[in-house]
């Protein structure tokens, strides 16, 4: 049988990649994207586009129908700082959109889900080095609490109607392809898009605020690869710890400077260093490695200079268009 695959939040930062990358797996007609918003040029001309807003329930079975959809992916969601100036918003989106999907694998109408967690799932009284897959999750952000839930209700759905959901507790995602969607990890990629424009940047964090991040190759590598893997290996249905590179805003410029030794980072911090403060400073992903294989492949060198070529080509060609 053809896999169709809907994946709904298409405009955001995971969902420009994903997108792309799992049409040149499944084919460019067989995966479906869906946003309340048009998604990048790429994404609208290279395969089908749904408009969609998640929390309608009804448009949501209707395109799912339209389409033969096995598979869904679910990245809509409003993000830690984001949700903070909007509580209602984010408990609704983060939790409705969640049980509209799980709804429709309990009554067969697709088969598979992913639905991204996060490191937000984890609090202040979490062990902060190589955080556990099995620990203290006591989360104090509307963004956490709802993650958290959200991990409660797919392993719900597993063990009471066997509903096939898998999820990985992504740490801040770092790519040069989709804008930053309003999290507290943010400056990972704003600091470069300010380093190659203006050569300078004022981070939102203190200077030796260590958090646990990972390139968006890798991440969107780890999601396909988890989603592919037999359903017999896949032996957490909340989600997965995912690790990969923790560094501060201290260590990421001092790797900038060595591609573009004129810039400067200064530092002013707001109320998303009090988000920072109750996250880990590193991850401790034995459990993913183990069940289906998972392993990371940037490090902090690597993605620093994929990061910095790519951006630079992307401003040069944007210029050049202008």
């Amino acid at each position: 049988m053809q896999e169709k695959i809907l994946i709904i939040g298409s405009s955001g930062q995971i969902g420009t990649e994903l997108v792309i990358a799992l049409r040149k797996i499944y084919g460019e007609n067989n995966v479906i994207a869906s946003d309340i918003k048009p998604s990048s040029y790429e994404i609208m001309n290279s395969g089908p586009f749904e408009k969609m807003d998640v929390m309608d329930e009804k448009l949501l079975g209707s395109i799912v129908k339209k389409h033969n959809i096995t598979q869904i992916y679910l990245l809509a969601a409003l993000l830690s700082a984001t949700a903070e100036k909007n509580i209602e918003l984010g408990w609704g989106l983060n939790m409705r959109s969640l049980s509209h999907v799980l709804d429709l694998a309990r009554y067969g109408l697709i088969k598979k889900i992913f639905w991204p967690s996060s490191i937000a799932v984890f609090g202040p009284t979490t062990p902060k080095n190589k955080t556990p897959q099995y620990t203290v999750m006591e989360p104090n952000t509307v963004y956490g609490i709802s993650k958290l839930a959200g991990e409660r209700w797919n392993e719900y759905y597993w063990n009471q109607f066997n509903v096939d959901v898998r999820s990985l507790r992504y740490p801040g995602l770092i790519g040069w392809k989709g804008k930053p969607g309003g999290g507290t990890t943010d400056y990972a990629v704003e600091i470069f898009h300010q380093a190659i424009k203006n050569n300078k940047y004022q981070c939102f964090l203190k200077k030796c605020t260590c958090l646990p991040m990972m390139y968006m190759k890798d991440a969107i590598r780890a999601t396909i690869e988890l989603m592919e893997s037999e359903s017999k290996k896949i032996k957490i249905r909340s989600s997965y710890n995912l690790a990969g590179i923790s560094f501060s805003p201290e260590e990421i410029s001092e790797e900038i400077k060595k591609y573009l030794p004129a810039f400067n980072i200064s530092y002013k911090e707001d109320f998303r260093q009090k988000i920072a403060d109750s996250w880990p400073s590193s991850i401790d992903d034995n459990h993913a490695q183990k069940d289906w294989g998972w392993k990371i492949e940037y490090d902090l060198q690597k993605m620093t200079k994929d990061m910095i070529k790519n951006l630079t080509n992307k401003y040069q060609k944007k210029t050049v268009n202008e």
